[in-house]
C-alpha cells in the first residue's frame, strides 16, 4: 500500500498510512446505509460495526453489553462466600495491588460492605519491601485474625501464601485477571477470565471489572432472598478509572462500564475523586484521557514511591478535608515521581540505543533504579522503539524487579510466565500488555535472550518503524463541533480502540505561539476560508516544533485527533495535532 498522501517520512520520521480499499468501501457502504457521517461510519467499519448494530454501538448500556457474571469459573462460590461473610458479621480482609486497578477494586468492596454497616481490613503490599501479591507473612497475619480474605488484582499465582492462609483457617477468594498457571492456588475461588480453564472471552476486564461483576451476582443472591444491596451503577466511576488506567481493552462490556462510569464521576459524587481532579485541574468533563494521564497516574505515585494505601484511601475517603489532604499529598508524590523518572529514563534510553532499538526487545537494567518507575519507563521505552520493552532496578542484595510493556499484538505476559516456568527468573507474570518480574544479576543476561527470542516468534522483531495510521481525509471546515461529538459517540477510545485520526490537506499556519516550554498553539487554513484551531503537545522535543514554528510559508499536510476545546463557556473544534509533513 502507498503511503497516505505520499507521506513516507514525516517530520516525527513515520510513515502514514491510510485505510485499506476494503475498509474504505465497508465504511462508505455503513454511512450510505445508516446516514451516519462519513468520518463516524470510518471508526464503526474498523470496529467491523454491521450497520443494524451501529445504533445501539453508538449507545452502549450494561443491560445490553455486560455478560452474566456466572459465564466465569468459580463466581457462585465467591459470591456466595462473601455473601455468608456478610450476614455472619465475619471478620473480612481485602488484600489488594498497589496499581490502580487494585485501589479501585479494593474501594468497590470497601463501598460494599460499608453500605451494611461493616468494615473490612484494608491491606495493600509496599511494593519495595514485599513487592507484587500476596506474601507468606503477611497472609499468614492476616489468617490470624480473620475467617475470610479477598485478593484483588493479585493472587492467581500466589499458591504457597494462599496454601498458608488456608492451613492458618482461613477462606480466600481471587477476585482477578492476570493470567494463570497450569495448576491454580488453594483458594477457595480463583475468579479469573484469564485462567487457563477459561475460554477467554471476558479476558479483557481488568481486576476492578471481575469485581464488579461479582457484585453483581451478589446482588441477585440478594434480591433472590428479598433484600437490597447498594445501587451498582454509582460504583461505576471506579470501574470505568480502573480500565482505562490499567490500559484494559475498551471493546465489549468495558466500552459500557466506561462510557457509564464517565457520567456518574461527572457528577462529582465521590470526594476523593472530586478533590483529585480539582488538584489536577482538570476543568471539563472527565474523558478517559483524563483518567488515564491525570488522575491514575496521581493514584499510582502512592504506591509507586510513598505509602501504597494512599490510592485506596482517597477513593474511599467520605470526609471532603479528608481527601484533599490525600489528593495533595498524591499530587506531591506524582511531581516527586516525574523527577525520579526522569533520571531513570535517561540512563535506560541510553542503554537500549547503545543495544540497538530494532531487536524484539528493547531492554535497560541498572543498580538503584526505583523499582516504582521502572514500569512507566518500559513504557517510554516501548514507545520510542514500536517493540516491548523491560527496565530493571537492582538492589543492593543483588535482586532485580524490573517491569515490561508491550506493543499490540505481542503478548509479553505469557512470554515472561514462560521464563519463571523455565526457572530462568525467579518469578514473573501478568497479562498481554504489561508484566512484572523479579530476578538475579546472573539471570540477567541469558533470562533478556531467552525473552527476545519468545518474543520474537511472535513477530516483534519485524515490526517496522512505527507508522502513523489515519482514517482518511478531512477539511478544516468540516470540523465542527457537532460532528465532534457524534466521533466521540463512537468511543470511548484508548486500548485496542484507537481514537480516529485524519489527515487536513496542504494546510497554512496562520498564526502559532508556544505555550509553556514544549507546547504549540496554532491556527491553520487551507486557503479557502476554511480555518481550524491546533495544539501540538510536546512540539519542541521533535522537530514537528521548530518547522511549524519557523515554517516561512511553507504549507504542510497535518494530521491528528479533533477534541472539543471548552474556554470561557464556548466549545470549538480544535486538533490535537500529532504530525506534520511538507505539503
Amino acid at each position: 500500500m502507498s503511503a497516505f498522501l505520499d507521506v513516507e517520512s514525516s517530520l516525527t520520521g513515520r510513515r502514514w498510512v491510510g485505510p485499506s480499499v476494503e475498509l474504505a468501501r465497508a465504511a462508505e457502504a455503513l454511512a450510505q446505509s445508516t446516514g451516519l457521517p462519513a468520518p463516524v461510519a470510518s471508526v464503526l467499519a474498523r470496529r467491523n460495526v454491521p450497520p443494524e448494530e451501529a445504533a445501539a454501538f453508538l449507545a452502549p448500556t450494561i443491560r445490553d453489553t455486560l455478560p452474566d457474571p456466572r459465564r466465569l469459573i468459580d463466581m457462585e462460590p465467591a459470591a456466595a462466600r462473601i455473601l455468608a461473610a456478610l450476614d455472619a458479621r465475619e471478620k473480612v480482609a481485602i488484600f489488594a495491588d498497589y496499581d490502580v486497578d487494585g485501589a479501585a477494586s479494593a474501594a468497590l468492596l470497601i463501598d460494599w460492605f460499608r453500605f451494611f454497616g461493616q468494615e473490612p481490613t484494608l491491606y495493600i503490599p509496599d511494593r519495595i519491601d514485599e513487592g507484587y501479591g500476596p506474601n507468606v507473612p503477611a497472609m499468614e497475619a492476616l489468617a490470624a485474625t480473620h475467617s475470610l480474605i479477598i485478593v484483588v488484582d493479585a493472587g492467581t499465582l500466589s499458591h504457597e501464601p494462599i496454601a498458608v492462609a488456608r492451613t492458618k483457617g482461613a477462606d480466600v477468594v481471587v477476585l482477578d485477571h492476570h493470567l494463570g498457571g497450569e495448576t491454580l492456588p488453594p483458594a477457595l475461588a480463583v475468579v479469573n477470565p484469564n485462567r487457563q480453564d477459561e475460554t477467554g472471552d471476558l479476558g479483557y476486564l481488568c481486576a476492578a471489572g471481575v469485581v464488579f461483576l461479582l457484585l453483581v451476582e451478589i446482588g441477585r443472591l440478594l434480591r433472590d432472598k428479598s433484600r437490597n444491596g447498594p445501587a451498582l451503577l454509582g460504583l461505576l466511576d471506579l470501574v470505568a478509572l480502573a480500565t482505562v488506567a490499567d490500559v484494559a481493552p475498551l471493546i465489549g462490556a468495558n466500552r459500557a462500564l466506561v462510557t457509564q462510569g464517565l457520567k456518574v464521576m461527572a457528577q462529582r459524587g465521590r470526594p476523593g475523586l472530586v478533590a483529585l481532579s480539582d488538584v489536577a485541574r482538570m476543568n471539563t468533563a472527565p474523558a478517559p484521557y483524563h483518567l488515564g494521564y491525570l488522575l491514575g497516574p496521581r493514584i499510582n505515585a502512592g504506591g509507586r514511591i510513598g505509602k501504597a494505601e494512599l490510592g485506596t484511601r482517597l477513593l474511599t475517603a467520605t470526609d471532603p478535608a479528608e481527601a484533599q489532604a490525600l489528593a495533595l499529598r498524591l499530587d506531591q508524590l506524582n511531581t516527586e515521581r516525574r523527577e525520579i523518572e526522569a533520571e531513570v529514563l535517561a540512563g535506560a534510553l541510553k542503554q537500549a540505543e547503545d543495544r540497538g532499538l530494532d531487536s524484539p526487545l528493547v531492554w535497560a537494567a541498572a543498580d538503584g533504579w526505583h523499582p516504582g518507575v521502572v514500569g512507566i519507563v518500559a513504557a517510554r521505552l516501548k514507545e520510542a522503539a514500536n517493540r516491548p520493552a523491560v527496565v530493571i532496578g537492582f538492589d543492593a542484595a543483588g535482586e532485580g524487579k524490573g517491569s515490561g510493556r508491550s506493543v499490540s499484538g505481542i503478548d509479553l505476559g505469557a512470554s515472561v510466565q514462560r521464563l519463571a516456568a523455565e526457572g530462568l527468573i525467579l518469578r514473573g507474570g501478568g497479562h498481554r500488555m504489561a508484566a512484572g518480574l523479579t530476578l538475579t544479576r546472573h539471570q540477567l543476561a541469558p533470562a533478556m535472550d531467552r525473552l527476545a527470542e519468545l518474543l520474537d516468534r511472535q513477530g516483534a522483531g519485524q515490526l517496522g518503524p512505527r507508522d502513523l495510521a489515519l482514517d482518511g481525509l478531512m477539511m478544516p471546515g468540516a470540523a465542527t463541533p457537532e460532528l465532534i461529538e457524534r466521533i466521540e459517540a463512537a468511543g470511548p477510545y484508548g486500548a485496542s480502540a484507537p481514537a480516529p485520526r485524519f489527515a487536513f490537506p496542504d494546510m497554512a499556519v496562520s498564526f502559532s505561539r508556544p505555550v509553556g516550554q514544549s507546547h504549540l498553539k496554532l491556527a491553520l487554513t487551507d486557503g479557502l476560508g476554511g480555518k481550524l484551531e491546533a495544539i501540538c503537545f510536546g512540539a519542541f522535543d521533535t522537530d514537528l516544533g521548530p518547522a511549524l514554528a519557523n515554517h516561512g510559508g511553507a504549507r504542510f499536510h497535518i494530521a491528528g485527533r479533533l477534541e472539543l476545546n471548552h474556554w470561557n463557556g464556548r466549545v470549538t473544534a480544535q486538533l490535537r495535532l500529532e504530525d506534520a509533513a511538507p505539503a
